[in-house]
């Protein structure tokens, strides 16, 4: 086969990368930096690997293709399996009911199973909900991890124009495949990443609201990644007062002891995304389009690239590809 084109090196053209490589398809990528950095809506996800607490709000799919990631991506970077935790406040009982309900693969902990897991939540919290199976990554490291491993196997990242004759060439370009996507939509993301030495949480925790619901996840040496806002704008530049102050009491809600947190970044995005916030796989003019991962970057990238590689060297079509566009 010649050698494939993918356009796009965020978290879904690196993986059709990684994946591709793995069948021993050599590959070019092509796109405007040579690392991962703020340019791109990976570089502010979470990281969480979560396929059990997304059931709560996600389609079914999300849930079922998302239980490959974390075997997907411990054979390219490091995944942090320690589980995560879900806690709501008494005064919110009903979103914690709910969320039990809605959900699987989870254990009702209460008192000193939860102080045992996480002694920094100090016994504010009579109830929790444990996902064992479930884990998490650091996004930067994973997108770092993956660049590394393409470049060793001699694969390029050029910054130039990839040229418009190409015979196999993957779209991952995100937002930026508007301009053939039409259907394709920008979902504000708002998050922040702070450091404290005085909190040492082990694993996500979720913390319950009918207004915004907060995740907060560890990266380590007292780093915490805050999120995150889901607002249908495509406003990727400003981030609301009103979101910041709700994301750190939130924190404050976890544990006082995030009051003196030192403030590291703030960032904002657009996740795309399509109507049913399902990722698509399209060919269109001979052109492999994979998109729309929405929320679930991380969770779903693994999946999209084993069908995108399906569906360039076997013509098979995965529950992703679009039988519209196929």
């Amino acid at each position: 086969m010649a050698k494939v084109s993918i356009i796009g090196a965020g978290v879904v053209g690196l993986c059709v990368a990684n994946e591709l490589l793995a069948r021993n398809v050599k590959v070019n990528i092509y796109d405007k930096k040579t690392e991962a950095g703020p340019h791109a809506c990976s570089w502010w996800a979470g990281g969480m690997l979560a396929p059990f607490c997304e059931s709560e709000s996600a389609e079914e799919e999300v849930c079922r293709f998302g239980q490959e990631a974390a075997a997907w991506w411990s054979k390219r970077t490091n995944v942090i399996n320690r589980g995560s935790l879900v806690v709501a406040s008494s005064r919110d009982g009903s979103d914690f009911n709910r969320f039990k309900r809605l959900t699987s693969n989870h254990e009702l902990i209460s008192g000193e199973s939860i102080a045992n897991l996480e002694p920094d939540l100090n016994d504010k919290f009579a109830r929790a909900l444990f996902f064992e199976n479930e884990a998490h990554i650091d996004p930067r490291i994973a997108l770092r991890d993956l660049t590394n491993q393409l470049r060793q196997a001699g694969v390029k990242i050029s910054t130039a124009e990839p040229p418009r004759d190409l015979s196999k060439r993957i779209d991952c370009r995100g937002l930026a495949a508007k301009d053939i996507l039409h259907d394709l939509r920008g979902v504000k993301g708002e998050m922040l990443v702070i450091r404290t030495n005085d909190v040492s949480f082990q694993r996500p925790i979720r913390l319950l609201h009918p207004r915004l619901p907060l995740y907060i996840v560890p990266r380590g040496n007292g780093v915490f990644m805050l999120g995150a806002t889901t607002i249908e704008s495509e406003d990727r530049e400003n981030v609301s007062v009103r979101s910041m102050l709700e994301l750190l009491s939130a924190a404050y809600a976890l544990s006082p002891s995030f009051g003196e947190a030192e403030i590291l970044e703030i960032g904002v995005d657009l996740r795309p995304a399509f109507k049913d916030n399902l990722p698509k796989i399209r060919k269109i003019d001979n052109v492999i389009y994979a998109n729309g991962l929405y929320r679930h970057g991380y969770l779903l990238a693994p999946a999209v690239a084993k069908q995108v590689a399906d569906l360039l060297l076997n013509d098979t079509a995965g529950e992703f590809v679009d039988e519209n566009y196929h």
